[in-house]
């Protein structure tokens, strides 16, 4: 300390004696200093008051951190008061400011250097805004949610639906994005200023990310495939001349009135996913895979060459990245329902759509499609939200923010619906079928063989190709993008001297594990390994680490303390119907699918293979093997903490201040 005083004193002593020789010059005007974002230093002196908002008057300005400061000063008024900061005595011939004697209490926001880089910040609010929505909005909105809302009551599943999502999606989503911009953190580092020994939920979750990077790019894999193979006049699903074609293989055009569709009959459109882009005719089973498909694999590389360039420098290129991901596959569906509500039929599969079947809702089935799709439609819980929300300006309207991308998110899902039915209702018609036979198919199947089958069937079937797919490859990437980011800024964070100056390496080694660990999914049975993770790997995994996530902030973090932060960001303290939400109906809202998942263990299937038990004890082992983190790091923490173990637990469950997070300003009052 008193070599800093010393060092200070000097630099004042110089910037006063070039004040004594410019005396009688003319006072240059007062200038407002720009609070920076990161600002949050105690107080030196403690005069300061905290206030709710940034605000700017004639009576005062507040830092970012929520600090109060006095009447922007000029230059020379500052110099004053740093002398009177560092205990100099003021000298007799210098007047400070033509507004108060030398003298006067003066409040100063000192600048203090530091060596750790300024936290980035989106470019714009725009930037911010459609990643969360390119997040939120993936290929689970396309070929998901139709399926799960006509199979459980058409309109009468839109009830359950939007009571989950106000009950719990929201709330949730609200959650993490406040916590994400108050704390400014990763989803490791957060922990030690919420709850320490929940700090194992940030390595889980990193863990799932990887998971889902080992499944999720590989649909975008096939996806590339069907793309590359639309820039042809005839489109390769068309035809039965194929090498890859059966004797089962019938083609199915509105032209082809005398051809009749049995339940042995295969299209052209389903032998070309199975056959030519999966193989999965060459394996047998998970037990054997057989070889790695080099197309795949050379499809999977292109993804991720992309999803390397777009996320290596930070939030600053893939903010402007998401400008075309997250708003293409919106003209695309525009265009495609256009089209769709134009196709012969289409009524009969909005009708299918729609049509309510309120005993459904007296189903316990029903509730739980409802929760676990709201859920997994928002994605709270992926460490995604904390870590876009932590490069927010401070005082950022985060409450608007998650209301807005949420609800952008529900439609989307609600418009999709009509974007496929309209399609379904028009196979149906041409097959002279019931709708509920045609969409039989969920998942990836719905897209890669219905929707493929009727845009063959459409006029100008290569343009709609090609922006069909064009379209899911987007809907993927953001999402992508996303997923990575929030590992990549919970690893930053949590070492930040290790990896901060090594981001595009530590990136670039992060998309080659992911790369690595998505080999099996390129076999020729790699779509049964896709079925595997999406099944076990992430989902009970990642609803019972939100679940604690929610106790740890709402019970031990306490709901008060949390609302407190939210009112210093935003100025207005949450409603009671958010605190009773955290506090009682989001953890009941996912223990409820929790409960359900185990009561009601899935049947995967997956085409006409059926997943022997031993492959739901190894879904079971890989999902436990993120959320073993979780109590692993209770243990570690409490082992090497020091004191009693009363000590410890309470060590343990005491949040740190989080001043290191705006540690650029210091308010002080000066004589």
């Amino acid at each position: 300390m008193e070599s800093k005083d010393t060092m200070m004193t000097s630099m004042l002593t110089k910037d006063k004696q070039e004040y004594e020789e410019d005396k009688g010059s003319k006072q240059p005007e007062a200038q407002e200093e720009e609070p920076h974002e990161n600002a949050n230093l105690p107080l030196v002196d403690g005069f300061a008051d905290r206030g709710p908002k940034s605000v700017v008057s004639g009576s005062g300005q507040q830092v970012s951190n929520g600090f109060t400061t006095s009447t922007p000063q000029s230059p020379r008024e500052a110099l004053g008061t740093a002398v009177g900061a560092v205990g100099m005595p003021p000298t007799s011939g210098g007047d400070t400011g033509a507004s108060a004697p030398f003298g006067g209490l003066r409040t100063l926001v000192v600048q203090q250097t530091s060596l750790d880089r300024p936290r980035e910040t989106w470019s714009k609010k725009m930037d911010f805004l459609l990643s969360v929505i390119g997040y939120a909005v993936d290929l689970g909105n396309v070929w998901r949610f139709p399926y799960i809302c006509y199979q459980n009551g058409g309109g009468a599943f839109l009830l359950p639906y939007l009571l989950m999502a106000v009950f719990g999606g929201v709330p949730l989503f609200y959650m993490e994005l406040a916590l994400g911009q108050f704390h400014r953190s990763g989803c490791i580092s957060i922990w030690k200023h919420i709850c320490p020994i929940f700090k194992g939920i940030g390595f889980a979750i990193c863990i799932i990310a990887l998971y889902i990077a080992f499944y999720y790019n590989t649909i975008m894999a096939w996806a590339l495939y069907y793309l590359l193979s639309s820039f042809r006049p005839t489109l390769p699903w068309t035809t039965c001349t194929n090498s890859w074609n059966t004797v089962n293989c019938y083609r199915y055009l509105s032209s082809d009135q005398n051809v009749t569709w049995s339940n042995l009959s295969t299209s052209p459109a389903e032998e070309f996913y199975t056959r030519q882009v999966l193989q999965v005719h060459l394996s047998s089973g998970l037990h054997q895979l057989g070889s790695v498909s080099w197309q795949l694999a050379l499809c999977l590389l292109f993804i991720f060459t992309i999803v390397y360039f777009s996320i290596w420098k930070g939030v600053k290129t893939s903010g402007k990245v998401v400008w075309v991901t997250a708003t293409f596959p919106y003209l695309v569906l525009l265009i495609l329902l256009i089209r769709g509500a134009t196709l012969p039929g289409a009524w009969r599969g909005v009708v299918f759509y729609l049509k309510p079947d309120w005993q459904k809702l007296l189903s316990t089935t029903v509730w739980i499609d409802a929760a676990a799709q709201i859920f997994f439609s928002l994605g709270p819980g992926f460490g995604v939200l904390l870590a876009f929300a932590s490069y927010n300006p401070f005082h950022n309207n985060c409450y608007k923010d998650a209301l807005v991308t949420s609800s952008v998110n529900c439609l989307t899902s609600f418009l999709s619906g009509f974007v496929i039915f309209t399609v379904l209702g028009y196979m149906a018609e041409m097959r002279q079928q019931n709708v509920d036979v045609v969409a039989k198919d969920a998942g990836p199947s719905l897209l890669f063989i219905i929707y493929a089958e009727a845009i063959a069937n459409m006029p100008a079937a290569t343009f709609f190709a090609i922006i069909f797919f064009l379209m899911i490859i987007m809907l993927g990437l953001d999402s992508t993008f996303a997923g990575l980011e929030g590992v990549i800024t919970a690893m930053l964070d949590e070492f930040p001297r290790l990896l901060a100056k090594r981001r595009e390496w530590f990136v670039f080694g992060l998309v080659c594990v992911c790369y690595l660990g998505a080999l099996s999914t390129l076999t020729y049975g790699g779509a049964f390994v896709v079925k595997l993770f999406e099944e076990y790997a992430t989902g009970p995994a990642v609803i019972t680490v939100v679940l604690l996530e929610v106790i740890a902030v709402s019970w031990f973090y306490g709901t008060s303390r949390f609302c407190n932060d939210i009112q210093v960001m935003l100025g207005f303290y949450p409603g009671c119907f958010w605190r009773v939400c955290w506090v009682a109906i989001c953890p009941c809202f996912l223990l409820f699918i929790i409960i359900s998942f185990l009561a009601f263990p899935p049947e995967v299937k997956l085409f006409n293979y059926t997943y022997p038990p031993w492959t739901t004890v190894l879904g079971y082992c890989i999902g436990v093997s993120s959320f073993i983190c979780v109590p692993s790091y209770m243990v570690y923490y409490l082992l090497n903490a020091k004191g009693t173990f009363k000590q410890r637990l309470l060590k343990s469950i005491t949040p740190e201040p989080s001043s290191e997070n705006h540690r650029d300003y210091i308010v002080t009052n000066a004589i």
